[in-house]
Protein backbone atom coordinates (compact mmCIF):
# COMPACT_ATOMS: atom_id res chain seq x y z
CA UNK A 1 0.00 0.00 0.00
CA UNK A 2 0.98 3.46 -0.88
CA UNK A 3 -0.14 5.91 1.37
CA UNK A 4 0.06 9.39 -0.27
CA UNK A 5 0.72 12.40 1.76
CA UNK A 6 -1.13 15.77 1.84
CA UNK A 7 1.32 17.69 0.51
CA UNK A 8 1.09 15.71 -2.82
CA UNK A 9 -2.97 15.90 -2.91
CA UNK A 10 -3.02 19.41 -2.89
CA UNK A 11 -0.47 19.84 -5.67
CA UNK A 12 -2.81 16.95 -7.34
CA UNK A 13 -5.84 18.93 -6.79
CA UNK A 14 -4.52 21.81 -7.79
CA UNK A 15 -2.61 20.45 -10.92
CA UNK A 16 0.62 21.09 -10.29
CA UNK A 17 3.28 18.97 -11.90
CA UNK A 18 5.27 17.54 -9.93
CA UNK A 19 7.60 14.10 -10.12
CA UNK A 20 4.78 13.13 -6.98
CA UNK A 21 1.81 14.21 -8.53
CA UNK A 22 2.76 12.35 -12.13
CA UNK A 23 3.31 9.12 -10.25
CA UNK A 24 0.16 9.45 -8.53
CA UNK A 25 -1.60 10.25 -11.92
CA UNK A 26 0.35 7.59 -14.09
CA UNK A 27 -0.23 4.90 -11.31
CA UNK A 28 -3.33 4.96 -9.63
CA UNK A 29 -5.12 2.37 -10.86
CA UNK A 30 -2.49 -0.13 -10.68
CA UNK A 31 -0.82 0.47 -7.13
CA UNK A 32 -3.23 0.07 -3.80
CA UNK A 33 -2.72 3.95 -2.90
CA UNK A 34 -4.81 5.25 0.62
CA UNK A 35 -4.33 7.86 2.97
CA UNK A 36 -5.12 8.28 6.46
CA UNK A 37 -7.75 10.06 8.18
CA UNK A 38 -5.12 12.92 8.69
CA UNK A 39 -4.20 13.59 5.63
CA UNK A 40 -8.09 13.31 4.69
CA UNK A 41 -8.92 16.23 7.23
CA UNK A 42 -5.32 18.26 6.36
CA UNK A 43 -6.35 18.13 2.49
CA UNK A 44 -10.52 19.02 2.60
CA UNK A 45 -10.00 21.56 5.32
CA UNK A 46 -7.97 23.50 3.42
CA UNK A 47 -10.58 23.54 0.23
CA UNK A 48 -12.27 26.99 0.06
CA UNK A 49 -15.22 26.18 -2.56
CA UNK A 50 -18.12 23.83 -1.60
CA UNK A 51 -18.17 22.48 -5.06
CA UNK A 52 -14.15 21.90 -5.06
CA UNK A 53 -14.69 19.83 -1.17
CA UNK A 54 -17.47 17.60 -2.43
CA UNK A 55 -15.24 16.75 -5.46
CA UNK A 56 -12.21 15.90 -3.35
CA UNK A 57 -14.55 14.02 -0.69
CA UNK A 58 -16.18 12.07 -3.45
CA UNK A 59 -12.72 10.61 -4.82
CA UNK A 60 -11.32 10.31 -1.29
CA UNK A 61 -14.33 8.00 -0.37
CA UNK A 62 -13.20 5.59 -2.99
CA UNK A 63 -9.98 5.20 -1.38
CA UNK A 64 -8.82 3.17 1.21
CA UNK A 65 -8.65 5.56 4.58
CA UNK A 66 -7.04 4.20 7.45
CA UNK A 67 -7.33 5.37 11.27
CA UNK A 68 -4.06 6.63 12.00
CA UNK A 69 -4.14 7.41 15.38
CA UNK A 70 -4.15 4.63 17.68
CA UNK A 71 -2.95 4.56 21.28
CA UNK A 72 -0.13 2.24 19.68
CA UNK A 73 0.75 4.67 16.88
CA UNK A 74 0.37 8.06 19.55
CA UNK A 75 3.29 6.31 21.91
CA UNK A 76 5.45 5.25 18.85
CA UNK A 77 4.78 8.76 17.35
CA UNK A 78 5.93 10.71 20.38
CA UNK A 79 9.12 7.96 20.84
CA UNK A 80 9.59 8.60 17.15
CA UNK A 81 9.53 12.30 17.87
CA UNK A 82 11.73 11.83 20.77
CA UNK A 83 14.14 9.88 19.09
CA UNK A 84 14.77 12.31 16.26
CA UNK A 85 15.09 15.15 18.70
CA UNK A 86 18.32 13.66 20.47
CA UNK A 87 19.60 13.15 16.92
CA UNK A 88 19.52 17.40 16.19
CA UNK A 89 16.34 16.72 14.07
CA UNK A 90 13.28 19.36 15.49
CA UNK A 91 9.96 17.83 13.15
CA UNK A 92 7.73 20.83 12.58
CA UNK A 93 4.34 18.88 12.57
CA UNK A 94 2.57 16.34 15.07
CA UNK A 95 0.28 15.36 12.11
CA UNK A 96 3.52 14.80 9.90
CA UNK A 97 4.99 12.31 12.91
CA UNK A 98 1.81 10.40 13.17
CA UNK A 99 1.92 9.67 9.16
CA UNK A 100 4.92 8.57 9.68
CA UNK A 101 4.72 6.58 12.47
CA UNK A 102 1.49 4.95 10.91
CA UNK A 103 3.42 4.21 7.79
CA UNK A 104 6.79 2.60 9.58
CA UNK A 105 4.42 0.34 12.13
CA UNK A 106 1.89 -0.99 8.98
CA UNK A 107 4.88 -1.29 6.79
CA UNK A 108 3.21 1.12 4.42
CA UNK A 109 5.37 3.64 1.66
CA UNK A 110 4.61 7.03 1.62
CA UNK A 111 4.51 9.24 -1.52
CA UNK A 112 5.43 12.72 -0.31
CA UNK A 113 6.72 15.98 -0.89
CA UNK A 114 7.59 17.48 3.12
CA UNK A 115 11.51 17.46 3.98
CA UNK A 116 10.43 16.64 7.17
CA UNK A 117 9.80 12.61 6.34
CA UNK A 118 13.26 12.47 4.61
CA UNK A 119 14.31 12.31 8.53
CA UNK A 120 12.01 9.45 9.44
CA UNK A 121 13.30 7.77 6.10
CA UNK A 122 17.24 8.03 6.95
CA UNK A 123 17.01 7.26 10.60
CA UNK A 124 13.68 5.08 11.63
CA UNK A 125 13.20 3.27 8.31
CA UNK A 126 10.40 4.91 6.74
CA UNK A 127 9.60 3.25 3.29
CA UNK A 128 8.80 6.31 0.46
CA UNK A 129 7.80 6.22 -2.82
CA UNK A 130 10.72 8.03 -5.02
CA UNK A 131 9.12 9.32 -8.11
CA UNK A 132 12.68 8.56 -10.31
CA UNK A 133 13.06 5.40 -9.41
CA UNK A 134 9.72 3.99 -10.00
CA UNK A 135 9.34 5.31 -13.40
CA UNK A 136 12.46 3.57 -14.39
CA UNK A 137 10.16 0.07 -13.76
Amino acid sequence: MVIVDTSVWIDFLNRKSTPETLWLRDRRGGNAIGLTTLVLVEVLQGIRFERRFREAESHFRLLPVFDGVSTQIALQSAQNYRTLRALGVTIRSTVDCLIATFCIEKRHRLLHHDSDFNHFEQHLGLLVVDPSEDSRK
